[in-house]
């Protein structure tokens, strides 16, 4: 028989589990990208001081509203990470651009970010791509780049080399 406080710690950590392990499809046009927000939520899950930091030191967002967009229903990390990433490259504030996707959730980020001029292979999604890899840098995270990114980082691992299974 399991011990109460067992149970309880159990119960207690099922919830942030959970919503650590979802993937939500991001559609941000960029299969790379889409893979680096997903691993931000889980990183976030574990150290969200540090991405809330980040968000507020190197992407110009306010704390409280980091705070205010990691608790509205639908957004995860990956999906503030994103806001406030377009957001710097399209010289908006990240409010204004976490409110048209909140005024429009329908469409994807790829749509978003299209209407910002910000879609894959622009030279400002290209600078979106380079500052997670400079991100990851900060927070001591590996990470792999992708072919694109590889001509920026030739001494990374790229994607296509991972190792088999």
């Amino acid at each position: 028989m399991k011990s109460p406080a067992a149970l309880l710690l159990a119960c207690l950590l099922l919830p942030g589990m959970a919503g650590a392990q979802a993937s939500p499809d991001r559609h941000t046009g960029d299969a790379w990208v889409d893979a680096r927000l997903a691993d931000i939520d889980v990183y976030a899950a574990t150290y969200r001081d540090a991405f809330v930091d980040e968000m507020a030191r190197y992407h110009r967002a306010p704390r409280e509203f980091v705070l205010e967009l990691l608790a509205r229903p639908g957004w995860t990390a990956g999906d503030v990470y994103y806001a406030c990433s377009l957001a710097q490259q399209a010289g908006r504030p990240c409010r204004a651009v976490a409110d048209l996707r909140g005024a429009t959730p329908t469409p994807g980020w790829d749509t978003l970010a299209h209407d910002l001029g910000l879609m894959p292979g622009s030279p400002g999604f290209h600078a979106l791509k380079r500052e997670v890899v400079t991100t990851y840098d900060r927070w001591a995270r590996p990470v792999r780049v992708d072919a694109e990114l590889a001509r920026d980082f030739p001494q990374r691992p790229r994607e296509a080399d991972k190792p088999a299974k």
